[in-house]
């Protein structure tokens, strides 16, 4: 097993350990609104990109609310298989979520008549992260590619604060994050 994966095997453990010590009424007041200081980089006219969390990862849906009632567009990943590329596309509605469906990996995504849209802004989900921005994903690489592949984009990570580690072994296609938000604190930018 390799380094990065007996850390993401590790990290998956705490971060559902600690996932499931939130109580609801907790879990729902936090992420609602993002920090002031994160704000200030987010442009007026952002498209911005969020993800639908599992029942493990820090929410994302109250920034998704939160961003959608200032007006920007709101887009969620999709994958057309579970071996293909990642995309975005516009989630019209999240407040109720009735334009998702499940798709590859069991992840709600907006239905094929969503239209596609690139996030100039993007909150990403993951397992471990530094004070140094580097970022520890599920080991697709599918964030990864995207931001290769989309180098103007903010790339901003949600985590709880547990999700702090002092390393990660990183290579050279591993993206940092220019920014992570925590429930108590924002790291960055870097």
């Amino acid at each position: 097993m390799t380094d990065k994966a007996r850390l993401r095997k590790e990290l998956r453990a705490q971060r559902k350990a600690h996932s499931a010590s939130i109580p609801q009424t907790i879990r729902a007041l936090l992420f609602k609104h993002p920090p002031a200081p994160l704000l200030e980089l987010v442009p007026q006219d952002a498209v911005i990109g969020l993800y639908h969390a599992s029942s493990d990862e820090a929410p994302a849906s109250g920034y998704a609310k939160f961003f959608a009632e200032g007006g920007h567009t709101i887009a969620l990943p999709t994958f057309p298989e579970s071996d293909g590329l990642m995309a975005f596309a516009e989630h019209t509605d999240p407040f109720g979520e009735t334009d998702l469906v499940k798709g590859a990996f069991g992840m709600m995504q907006p239905d094929a008549k969503a239209g596609q849209i690139s996030p100039d802004v993007i909150f990403t989900p993951l397992l471990g992260f530094t004070e140094r921005g580097e970022r520890l994903g599920q080991g697709g690489g599918h964030y990864d590619r995207w931001l290769a592949s989309n180098p103007n984009a903010l790339a901003i990570g949600l985590a709880w604060d547990e999700q702090l580690v002092d390393t990660i072994p990183t290579e050279p296609h591993d993206i940092a994050l220019a920014v992570v938000v925590t429930p108590t604190r924002l790291y960055g930018p870097f």
